[in-house]
């Protein structure tokens, strides 16, 4: 363990069109490493939401949504909530038929999906002299210095250690459940 964090740099992933047109999704991270769609753990991702439409379904897992910037309305059977760059993180169902609608313009959301019977996502946004957690992601809303390193907004850290934060950031740790 170095103490200094590993940075995945915003524009380090490609940025892939959604099917149904409405959007694109930058990863960030997945657990285990190479994991693909049916096989991950953990995911993390960038979504940015452009038109209107529904959300991909994703049974046996749960979602976390944290709006970075914009406005982004969600309704569903059991959701009606309306998402801002100071909501706190959303958590729901995957396999809820969620529809999106950005408001005002396109919103850009921070998405960690974890399959229900292996793994639990804890979000939480953080702001200057706020502690992150010891270990887990941490996002760059705006530029800052975290540590030693510099990181540019939507920049993300690996987390080895708590270190204090200089700006707006969202945190996201990943821990296993079961037996």
């Amino acid at each position: 363990m170095t103490g200094t964090p590993a940075v995945i740099r915003a524009g380090d992933g490609p940025e892939i069109a959604w099917k149904n047109g409405g959007g694109t999704t930058r990863e960030i991270a997945v657990f285990p490493p190479g994991a693909a769609m049916d096989d991950f753990l953990w995911r993390l991702s960038l979504a940015t939401i452009a038109r209107p439409g529904p959300f991909s379904l994703f049974p046996g897992m749960r979602r976390v949504l944290t709006v970075i910037d914009g406005v982004l309305s969600l309704t569903g059977p059991d959701t009606r909530v309306r998402l801002t760059r100071t909501s706190a993180p959303f958590a729901f169902d995957g396999a809820e038929p969620i529809e999106g609608v950005p408001v005002g313009g396109p919103a850009l959301a921070l998405n960690a999906i974890t399959r229900r019977a292996g793994c639990t996502a804890h979000v939480a946004r953080l702001g200057p002299g706020d502690v992150s957690p010891a270990s887990g992601l941490l996002l760059a809303a705006e530029p800052q210095r975290f540590g030693p390193i510099s990181m540019a907004r939507l920049d993300c850290a690996r987390l080895e250690r708590a270190m204090p934060v200089a700006g707006a950031a969202v945190a996201v740790s990943f821990a296993a459940v079961g037996p």
